[in-house]
């Protein structure tokens, strides 16, 4: 059984930064790969970062490519997302993803339907 738990959420200012983290138990990932989506108030998930596990490949979603970055930490069996130069239109619920199973693209890794596991979520809110 995989648990994932997300953390570092809060209130931050427009142009601020603030980093999440997702702890990971259970299998590892060796050949597998994670995620950050989204899900801003009456709008759907949305992608926002992905790495491969084993070799730290990524992914950005064009709204938050160059604010946003994505990193994990094999030891410590955690991935976090570094964001930088928050937006109010950032403040959304943030999720972590996780797959045990990379199929070598990196765009197989953007849609939801990629992962088998989640964490709860971690609340973001950006002032303006």
């Amino acid at each position: 059984q995989v648990h994932m738990a997300e953390s570092g959420g809060g209130l931050v200012q427009a142009g601020g930064s603030v980093r999440l983290s997702c702890a990971v138990s259970g299998p590892t990932f060796n050949n597998g790969a994670m995620a950050w989506f989204r899900q801003a108030p009456d709008k759907d998930h949305e992608f926002v970062a992905a790495i491969t596990w084993s070799l730290g490949d990524t992914s950005y979603g064009d709204s938050v490519n160059g604010r946003f970055t994505i990193s994990r930490d094999i030891a410590m069996n955690t991935m976090y997302l570094q964001m930088g130069n928050l937006k109010p239109e950032d403040t959304a619920v943030y999720y972590c993803a996780a797959t045990l199973r990379y199929s070598g693209s990196l765009w197989t890794l953007r849609p939801l339907s990629t992962y088998e596991f989640w964490g709860r979520g971690t609340q973001v809110t950006v002032s303006s």
